[in-house]
């Protein structure tokens, strides 16, 4: 690819997005923070996914001296990719822009890029949501998850373990329900006077989005690891709703006898407690008879999006060299924010 030198990463969320620009031997030039670039946050949809997406890639560019004439190849992980119309419609958004070498899809599968160096396997996210992507050895992706509990069997991530720490805490005061751990310090930090409170706290902070999910993740995974019935309740639930995921992920792709597992997301990485994993893998070994490698993602997920762009300019897996320079310099960046 004569003139072209560069590659694009891009890490969209629904609050950020980071454009990261480097060469082609993994070696740092620029990056922009920025706001959220998906289609779901915008009244004007796609079309203002294009405008954002567009106006800060050539602003990337333009203050480096660049054009996308010299970009080889862009790898985008936005959310709003869930199924394959939104994908359809986010790649014609990057055509326009102007790529023709990229990749588009979900963020999870960035956790893949980031978390294997082998550039296939599954990740597993278990962070505010949940979702399950992987990408097989021949290069097929899938998606399982990522639209919703009731749906796709989203039954993981901060929101929805909020919602079942204070089902259990309303179930022990007024619905016959197992007396809980969590009812006291749940009660202490969400400021409750007394129990007759609980549900209109409860539903306030969640309106708010005011739900401190850290602790109540350290308040659940404390209570399970002591026994608490109801917290184990939770937790078992979870790894085996994840585990489903997973395996059925693996399961549509054509996988070896191995496979990279990779845990990404604030549940998963913060958790002080091995339970949900220890059950997590014990499911997983009931489900399918791959031999799987786990990884826990502490990197950011942000690296997955410029390995893939390398990865994709280069033809083949990044080296072990240009690897370690795309990690140490944006894990340098995003730990300055």
């Amino acid at each position: 690819m004569s003139g072209k030198n560069y590659v694009i990463g891009v890490d969209g969320g629904n609050s950020k997005t980071d454009y990261f620009l480097f060469d082609l031997q993994g070696n740092f030039v620029d990056h922009i923070n920025a706001g959220t670039c998906s289609h779901e946050q915008f009244q004007g949809g796609y079309e203002s996914a294009y405008r954002v997406m567009n106006e800060n890639i050539r602003n990337l560019l333009a203050r480096n001296r660049l054009s996308l004439d010299e970009v080889a190849a862009g790898a985008f992980g936005l959310a709003g990719a869930d199924v394959p119309s939104q994908k359809e419609n986010l790649s014609r958004v990057i055509e326009k822009i102007g790529f023709n070498c990229y990749a588009v899809d979900n963020d999870s599968f960035l956790g893949v890029k980031a978390g294997s160096e082998k550039g296939f396997g599954v990740c597993s996210i278990n962070g505010s949501g949940s979702s399950t992507g992987g990408i097989s050895p021949t290069g097929k992706r899938l998606q399982v998850g990522g639209v919703g509990s009731e749906l796709s069997g989203d039954e993981a991530g901060g929101y929805y373990l909020t919602r079942k720490i204070f089902r259990c805490v309303y179930d022990s005061f007024y619905r016959m329900g197992p007396e809980t751990a969590m009812a006291e310090p749940v009660m202490k930090l969400l400021e409750v006077p007394g129990k007759e409170h609980f549900i209109e706290c409860a539903l306030e902070a969640m309106r708010k989005r005011s739900l401190h999910q850290p602790k109540l993740m350290q308040i659940m995974f404390a209570a399970a690891d002591d026994g608490d019935s109801a917290a184990v309740g939770i937790v078992d639930h979870t790894a085996k709703q994840l585990a489903l995921s997973t395996a059925g992920c693996i399961r549509n792709l054509d996988f070896g006898a191995e496979v990279d597992i990779i845990l990404a997301g604030s549940v998963w990485v913060k958790a002080e407690s091995p339970l949900l994993l220890d059950k997590y893998k014990a499911y997983l070994a009931e489900l399918i008879p791959h031999q799987c490698h786990y990884t826990v993602l502490h990197i950011p997920p942000a690296t997955g999006a410029v390995l893939w762009a390398l990865e994709l300019a280069c033809g083949h897996p990044v080296d072990s060299d240009a690897r370690r320079r795309v990690i140490q310099a944006i894990e340098g960046l995003l730990a300055k924010r």
